[in-house]
């Protein structure tokens, strides 16, 4: 049995904010339980209206790339029982290739980036420019040492007080899925932990939200 279970992954709720100029997620009631149809057993139907930024989220290739795999066509091997390696840069802005550490040691595995940007998680800050980012040769060493998943605990792997994002376009044009807005991730081992991050399968999006845990 696993020794530690952890959670990766942000919560939603209604009318929550993340991600800058994205309209927040409404969480309503489709069916209440007082008009349920059946006799003695009232039950409860939501509807959720959000875009596939809410949360903590994965983008897929199809998210910059028109010809790229959407959520639905994502590979298994990509996002269940995948190995972690965990990149400790707190305190940094700017993350460099520096940390990546040796290549052979990223190959096939979700490569996890701590930044701690998670505690402003909820402020305004944490939507703000300034957040922690990937500089693009981080994006290129990731893409050459063949690593299955690039995960973040910040607003987004890229720069977003800039108009390009380099990461993004390297990283999903060879087919590696991005992870942003991840928690807990303090709570990990450098290496050691497993990791399954399973979106709904929709089709015809490129981010969608989803559950992301580790256990070791």
């Amino acid at each position: 049995m696993s020794r530690a279970i952890v959670e990766l992954s942000h919560p939603v709720s209604d009318g929550m904010l993340t991600y800058p100029g994205l309209p927040a997620p409404r969480v309503t009631t489709a069916v209440a339980r007082d008009r349920s149809p059946l006799i003695d057993m009232a039950y409860d139907i939501a509807r959720v209206d959000m875009v596939g930024h809410t949360g903590t989220y994965i983008d897929a290739p199809y998210h910059f790339h028109a010809e790229g795999a959407d959520i639905a066509e994502l590979p298994l091997e990509r996002l269940f029982n995948v190995p972690i390696v965990l990149i400790r840069a707190r305190g940094l802005r700017a993350v460099g290739p520096d940390l990546l550490g040796d290549p052979a040691l990223l190959w096939g595995k979700a490569v996890l980036v701590h930044t701690g940007w998670s505690s402003e998680w909820g402020s305004a800050a944490y939507r703000e420019p300034g957040h922690p980012f990937l500089i693009g040769e981080v994006a290129d060493a990731l893409v050459a040492a063949n690593v299955a998943l690039v995960g973040i605990d910040s607003l987004d792997v890229d720069d977003t007080s800039l108009p390009t994002r380099p990461c993004h376009h390297t990283l999903l044009g060879a087919g590696i899925p991005i992870i942003e807005q991840m928690t807990n991730l303090d709570a990990l081992p450098g290496t050691g932990a497993r990791l399954v991050a399973l979106p709904a399968p929709v089709r015809g999006m490129g981010s969608f939200p989803l559950r992301v845990v580790a256990w070791w």
